[in-house]
């Protein structure tokens, strides 16, 4: 079944608005239907229009992880440009200029052994929370059309390991028998605590949310931090119940992994994931071949030709639509020319209104 079909006219363009934006100055179109709607019907395999793959993003302040971060989208962004902090384990992350954000106070990780969490991490309280006061601040900049997406960051499992025990010992503990067992109890708790984060989203910023984005990176430029086989074993189950959890509150779940993560799609499929934006180092067009039925994928176009002219231009724009209708365009991808980017509006509209 699909939803309503919205005849394209060429005013939609012709008419629209500069504004400047993540891609410098770019035009805002006269969209027959909200960027929500049109989200929420790409998922369903129906876009309007072919989608750019970073949704409406919203970071609370009232989650102290997004201060700690440097990371707050919304209201209530300390002053200071360099803020940090404290995240909701109460561990001391610190902002780094030159690399736009910031991470825990390096030399003194707060477990050796995982097997340590068990009487050293106190959970946090999340009813203490003003969670009402920040729905209220927050009211107006999300009730705008957008398909808000809740980032949820500093990660539930592999990135919350890394957190508390630096990387190299993390990435151990995954692997060592005397520690797997408290690595997964450790997951198991920090799955139950976020699965109570996003039913206080819900309650809170309601019908505003469309979905969550959650971080775990999973890899480096060149390969995995650790085998298909051993995300399948220690993270996938975990995350199978976080994302059935957003699934029941009538939300979408998005994974932010980044790293070269061919091998672990597959686990993204088993763990319920709606989507996922690969970064440019993996094969975007062979994954979507291998997985596109299964989760919706950020895809990387060919490159356009230095030189090309503008027919060229619209050439492989539409050949990209045609190719990848159930996909969403990556902002990894970094293709920013306005006469591509207009086109893949312009046919994606016209081909999904038929």
């Amino acid at each position: 079944m699909t939803g309503k079909k919205y005849p394209y006219n060429e005013t939609e363009i012709s008419e629209a608005k500069e504004v400047q934006s993540r891609y410098g100055t770019q035009k805002v179109y006269n969209k027959p239907c909200s960027e929500k709607e049109n989200w929420i019907r790409a998922y369903a395999g129906d876009p309007v229009w072919l989608p750019d793959s970073f949704q409406g993003m919203f970071a609370p302040a009232v989650i102290p992880d997004n201060i700690a971060r440097h990371f707050v989208i919304g209201a209530g962004a300390p002053s200071d440009p360099n803020y940090a902090g404290k995240d909701m384990f109460g561990l001391d992350w610190v902002y780094v200029p030159s690399a736009g954000g910031s991470i825990v106070r390096p030399g003194d990780p707060f477990l050796e052994d995982a097997n340590e969490w068990y009487d050293k991490v106190v959970w946090p309280d999340i009813n203490t929370w003003d969670w009402e006061g920040d729905a209220k601040a927050n009211e107006a900049m999300l009730n705008n059309g957008n398909a808000n997406f809740l980032w949820l960051l500093n990660g539930c499992w592999f990135e919350r390991l890394i957190s508390m025990m630096d990387f190299a010992q993390a990435a151990v503990a995954m692997i060592d028998d005397d520690q797997k067992d408290a690595v997964k109890d450790f997951f198991a708790k920090c799955t139950d605590l976020y699965c109570d984060i996003v039913d206080k989203c819900c309650d809170y910023y309601g019908d505003n949310l469309a979905g969550f984005t959650v971080h775990d990176d999973w890899g480096a430029q060149k390969d995995c931090f650790f085998a298909p086989d051993v995300a399948e074993e220690m993270i996938v189950p975990y995350m199978k119940q976080l994302t059935d959890k957003i699934h029941s509150r009538g939300k979408l779940a998005d994974l932010h992994s980044c790293g070269m993560l061919e091998k672990q799609v597959g686990n993204f499929v088993k763990a319920g994931w709606d989507s996922w934006t690969g970064m440019a180092m993996n094969n975007t067009q062979m994954l979507y071949e291998k997985y596109g039925d299964k989760i919706m994928l950020g895809v990387c176009p060919d490159p356009i030709p230095e030189g090309a002219d503008d027919d060229t231009k619209r050439r492989m724009a539409d050949e990209f639509v045609d190719k990848f209708p159930k996909a969403t365009f990556s902002f990894y991808a970094g293709i920013n020319d306005p006469v591509y980017r207009e086109e893949i509006y312009r046919y994606s509209r016209k081909k999904f209104s038929e």
